[in-house]
């Protein structure tokens, strides 16, 4: 090892250890964890803004090294964690554990990793005397909503320099991805008439309802993956529907009157984000005029939870010429998860996915980042430094 990637590492781990002790499931406050970076940055009087959600519990922070003019590089990750409720750790998640090679605790891998290493490197950038601006963004609640970072992009361009290109440091073993599937969340309410269940005349059971509509999403499921992937790039090479969660009814011998359930849609790159909940609710009509039209008391109704958009491959992009030359690769691959790439692609910017670790890590109990990962990250952000100035 280099002395250089020696004193960056050592700079590095400490960070990572920082980061990973702050307990910021995304159903909690990521502040304590954004003021740590806030005073870190200040150390190097770097500048920042803090960008807070609406209820003021959370925040995204965009600091900027070098340069404060448009054209700059925006290395994106998220500041929450997935929880840790109901699983089998060796140790406190929230302490990290270093084991050989490898760096174990909740967000090692998925992404404080990143994150830290992001800001072990302020010190290079600094001393790089960069010709375009590196800029730090660390968002909050893409664990669930993807929409930490649409307020700090509403700004680029106004109040905020306007970046050339993202790189959104998700874990793909430092692989170039450049396209990555849609995330579509939903819940749906059935509310029957309850009756007693030896005369089921006499109401709608909202169990047996949901159990059909739950049988039709399975058939468009399968209809979507008839349809396959024209790129070949996928695994599954197709769009796919869950329904995760379900429950209702009150007993054995009651009509339910209400059931709800939980499900998804993840679509390829180009399948338009409620192409499932259209098909979907015509069936749902279809039930309302047949199974429904007798109770004026019932209701299926459908709310949309999540939006989060795909990241559509872009040949030739900013952000995939810059990723392909400081990983010395002439190829891209696709990643099955969902990240907020396709939000800053739908304004517009350039963006790729190329962050350490290995996503079969994450979520996982007892997650962890191999240290080679976090050199090559280096490596990789210290060609990004050389690049720029």
């Amino acid at each position: 090892m280099s002395t250089a990637n020696s004193d960056a590492l050592s700079r590095a781990l400490p960070l990572i250890e920082r980061l990973v002790g702050f307990d910021t499931e995304s159903s909690k406050s990521n502040l304590p964890l954004i003021e740590f970076v806030e005073n870190y940055l200040g150390e190097f009087n770097v500048p920042f803004v803090r960008v807070p959600n609406a209820d003021g519990n959370k925040a995204a922070l965009f600091a900027t090294v070098g340069p404060m003019h448009d054209g700059g590089i925006v290395l994106s990750g998220h500041s929450d964690v997935v929880p840790v409720a109901g699983q089998s750790w060796s140790s406190d998640p929230f302490v990290m554990r270093r084991d050989g090679t490898r760096l174990y605790g909740r967000g090692t891998c998925d992404m404080k990793g990143f994150d830290a290493i992001c800001l072990a490197m302020v010190p290079e950038f600094l001393r790089a005397g960069l010709n375009r601006p590196v800029h730090l963004l660390f968002s909050y609640d893409e664990e669930v909503t993807c929409e930490g970072p649409l307020d700090t992009i509403r700004r680029f361009g106004a109040d905020l320099p306007r970046p050339g290109a993202v790189i959104v440091g998700e874990p793909t073993n430092m692989q170039v991805a450049d396209t990555h599937k849609s995330v579509s969340t939903y819940h749906t309410h059935v509310r029957g008439h309850e009756a007693h269940s030896s005369k089921p005349f006499l109401g709608v059971s909202a169990v047996h309802v949901a159990c059909e509509l739950v049988a039709e999403l399975t058939r468009i499921g399968e209809d979507f993956a008839r349809a396959g992937d024209p790129s070949g790039r996928f695994e599954p090479a197709y769009s796919t529907v869950h329904v995760g969660t379900i429950a209702g009814g009150t007993a054995r011998n009651i009509l339910a009157k209400d059931c709800k359930f939980h499900w998804e849609f993840r679509g390829l790159p180009g399948v338009p984000l409620r192409a499932a909940l259209e098909r979907f609710e015509a069936h749902v009509e279809t039930v309302r005029a047949t199974r429904l039209k007798d109770f004026p008391d019932t209701f299926i109704a459908t709310k949309i939870e999540v939006e989060v958009p795909g990241l559509a491959s872009d040949p030739g992009s900013a952000a995939e010429t810059l990723a392909l030359r400081l990983t010395r690769s002439n190829k891209t691959i696709a990643v099955p998860f969902a990240t907020e790439g396709g939000q800053f692609q739908s304004a517009g910017i350039p963006t790729i996915v190329c962050g350490p670790g290995n996503v079969n890590q994450a979520h996982q109990p007892d997650e962890f980042i191999e240290i080679a990962e976090v050199e090559k990250c280096i490596g990789f952000l210290r060609a990004l430094a050389q690049t720029l100035s």
